[in-house]
């Protein structure tokens, strides 16, 4: 077993069978912004060029997986930057595997999506509340939300920003395992385990032939999203869901 660090936020630890844990820390919530994305796909790509890694697990220190970008703070897009470091998640070849705890909400979401599996736990919930903000949604969730959960069903979900709990999450497909809580990494450690145990080339192949499109895929997704975003940051309604969401009450939209 063998342990890094790519940042003081990012770590990466390779274990005895050849699965590697790239895990993830910005307390409380783990909010992201394009630095941290881009840590991320570095790990990706340094593991890339390890034989010692043949999958990978996602994960995140404390409470919630990843509650998105900080839409209080600062415009969460940045310039294609953040979308950019986004697509570079898809370029990875190795395999991943989300261990989701708690929440994945908006961005978070994306970042969810951005793996091949997701493990989760009744109490994990998943939300796209973009459009309960007034915004409109990013990380690529164009591309990956209907791939996942059918087109339908990702209108659903990105018009009504609904929050969707571990059991119905698993019932749609948004997560492809349920486990309790205390057992989350272990099982998102052993499914990647059971994908680390194929022939790595095969591995390697296959899911070039699967998802190896996908990079392509997501960046004119998100050129489109980031410039739909644009527009919208400048409406009261956003500037409303963003208050609504700080004081927790309902939104009062206007259409302006």
């Amino acid at each position: 077993m063998s342990q890094g660090a790519v940042s003081e936020e990012v770590s990466v630890e390779i274990r005895d069978d050849h699965v590697a844990l790239v895990e993830f820390d910005r307390p409380p919530h783990n909010y992201f912004d394009a630095a941290l994305i881009e840590q991320i796909a570095d790990a990706y790509d340094e593991l890339d060029g390890d034989p010692a890694c043949r999958a990978i697990v996602l994960c995140s220190a404390g409470k919630h997986f990843c509650a998105g970008a900080n839409f209080a703070a600062k415009n969460p897009a940045e310039g294609g930057n953040l979308y950019e470091q986004a697509a570079r998640l898809f370029a990875a070849k190795t395999p991943v595997v989300a261990a989701v705890q708690g929440a994945a909400v908006g961005g978070g979401l994306g970042v969810a999506l951005s793996a091949d599996f997701r493990v989760a736990s009744p109490e994990s919930r998943f939300s796209a509340n973009f459009a309960r903000l007034g915004i409109h949604h990013g990380f690529g969730l164009t591309v990956t939300l209907p791939l996942i959960v059918g087109h339908q069903r990702a209108l659903e979900l990105l018009y009504t920003g609904a929050r969707v709990r571990g059991e119905q999450a698993h019932a749609i497909d948004l997560c492809d395992r349920l486990v309790p809580a205390d057992r989350l990494r272990e099982e998102a450690i052993g499914l990647a385990a059971e994908i680390a145990a194929s022939a790595p080339l095969a591995i390697r192949s296959i899911r070039q032939t699967m998802r190896g499109e996908l990079a392509e895929r997501i960046r004119a997704a998100t050129d489109h999203e980031l410039e739909e975003q644009g527009k919208l940051f400048a409406t009261a309604d956003f500037a409303e869901g963003v208050a609504a969401s700080a004081e927790r009450r309902p939104a009062q939209f206007r259409g302006e």
